[in-house]
């Protein structure tokens, strides 16, 4: 017998008469009362997954700002480290048939360190605009920090990390979901 619940009361599925809680069976048509259910474990709801969500989105933003302002402090520190080595004299030690070709030329080193300052550059730049961009919650952010992700991986090993944090965060159907109705923080 199952009961219909009509406000506080408790009714016989049956007939219709009102039963008191606790009661085993139906006084008019002597059915058995069915045990009460529990209660159903809460599904997490849409807020709840969004709001955890956005925490993660904040956590990951951090990172990247962090890792854009390493990368910026380490490439600076390098470069300094490069340039007083290239301004003594490429490989100074070196002798015999290398020494007259292309290494020892003054343009070599020149360009070297301007290739270098770029990737530096760009690699900062790249880390600041997909914090900034997963910050403000945006679409072209959420992009940029899928591409900076896939660029992080060579980065062993903490761009590799990083790298693979954002891709999980931000890949799939479902996050992919999650991000798009969280949309543009005010």
């Amino acid at each position: 017998m199952r009961l219909q619940r009509k406000g506080m009361n408790m009714f016989c599925s049956g007939c219709g008469q009102a039963l008191q809680p606790g009661q085993p069976v139906c006084p008019q048509c002597g059915r058995a009362v069915a045990p009460a259910m529990p209660p159903v474990p809460p599904i997490p709801n849409l807020e709840f997954q969004l709001q955890t969500f956005a925490g993660r989105l904040r956590a990951l933003s951090i990172v990247w700002f962090v890792y854009g302002g390493l990368s910026l402090l380490l490439g600076i520190a390098g470069m300094t480290f490069l340039h007083a080595f290239l301004n003594n004299g490429f490989a100074p030690w070196m002798h015999g048939p290398m020494q007259d070709g292309p290494w020892s030329q003054p343009w070599f080193g020149a360009a070297i360190i301007h290739f270098a300052w770029a990737a530096i550059l760009v690699r900062s730049a790249l880390a600041f605009v997909a914090g900034w961009g997963l910050m403000e919650r945006t679409e072209w952010g959420r992009i940029v920090a899928i591409v900076a992700g896939i660029l992080c991986l060579l980065k062993f090993p903490f761009g590799t990390a990083l790298g693979i944090w954002t891709l999980v965060t931000l890949l799939g159907y479902r996050n992919t979901t999650l991000y798009s109705q969280l949309g543009p923080q005010v």
